[in-house]
């Protein structure tokens, strides 16, 4: 069934939030701040592992060569600058201050920064599109499944000290991956090896944003760095 995966992911991290938010109870604000810091600093390793396997490659005799820096400079430049002019962080945190009031959470100060953080986390990744990508072609979801596990961890651990605005989380995973796979099930043919290395390539960069984000909070307008993603596909059909 093509489309399960992200049902499966995104129930999981409804379940990973709500554990998170009886998790929360027991831990003290000291606890909770390294156990965000930690949780950066992870998401910042996962990032830069992501890249860097996509720039680096092994030659024969030993040496590294590596590639995709002009996608990456390129992606990140042109992408941010659409990102400014129709300013995606700031909808994101519409988006949150209106589920924050709606949910009734207008006294919780960290309800749309772990709304926007945990969304840009388990949104952006390499699993993410790739999954995506590989149910809307295959109806194969283990990329998936295996990405639903991951996000349950996280989610608990993000919503245990930034609050339940992680929870929400689920709603941009849905309609994104949602979006991606059945996208990728119209237009299989066309989704070639270097588009989804462009793709995966830029997108552990943004996961390493979020980190960054996570460790040292509103360092970079990771939302306004999404349209890269557009730029990098782009790249391969211009060249």
């Amino acid at each position: 069934m093509i489309g399960l995966g992200t049902l499966i992911n995104a129930f999981a991290i409804l379940l990973g939030g709500i554990l998170g938010i009886v998790c929360k109870q027991f831990l003290k604000e000291n606890y909770q701040d390294t156990i965000i810091k930690a949780t950066g600093f992870s998401v910042i390793f996962l990032g830069a592992a992501g890249t860097l396997s996509k720039m680096l490659t092994v030659l024969p005799n030993g040496s590294l060569a590596s590639n995709g820096s002009m996608v990456i400079i390129i992606s990140l430049t042109v992408g941010a600058l659409f990102g400014e002019i129709i300013n995606l962080d700031a909808q994101f945190e519409r988006l949150g201050e209106w589920l924050k009031h709606k949910t009734g959470s207008d006294g919780d100060n960290q309800f749309t920064n772990g709304f926007v953080s945990a969304s840009l986390t388990v949104c952006i990744g390499a699993m993410a599109i790739m999954g995506s990508i590989q149910d809307g072609m295959y109806g194969d979801y283990s990329i998936l499944l295996a990405k639903a596990i991951l996000d349950f961890i996280i989610v608990l651990i993000m919503t245990s000290s930034m609050g339940k605005g992680c929870i929400f989380s689920f709603i941009p995973v849905a309609v994104w991956q949602g979006s991606m796979t059945l996208l990728a099930a119209s237009v299989s043919a066309f989704m070639t090896d270097a588009i989804l290395n462009n793709i995966s390539l830029v997108g552990n960069i943004l996961i390493f944003c979020v980190g960054i984000n996570l460790v040292w909070p509103n360092t970079i307008k990771v939302a306004n760095l999404l349209p890269a993603l557009v730029v990098a596909v782009a790249m391969v059909w211009i060249q």
